[in-house]
């Protein structure tokens, strides 16, 4: 699992193209402060079906930084 603190904006050299995939999402507690974790799942092709690909926990700072980027859109 990956705790992300910060969010650091790059340009991609290449932008490729991803198949769709299953996203869950949770709210959790952890020293006090609530945190969203988003899981993915893998792909419809791959050998253990419905298994977790990866999670990915955003601090409340992250957090607030997201909201900030998604306020862009």
């Amino acid at each position: 699992m990956a705790l992300i603190k910060k969010l650091d904006k790059i340009d991609l050299e290449k932008n490729s193209t991803h198949q769709p995939v299953s996203c869950t999402f949770s709210i959790v507690e952890e020293d006090g402060q609530k945190m969203l974790q988003i899981d993915t799942y893998g792909s419809a092709q791959r050998k253990i079906k419905n298994k977790k690909s990866q999670s990915i926990r955003f601090s409340p700072d992250a957090l607030k930084q997201l909201k900030d980027i998604l306020k862009g859109f």
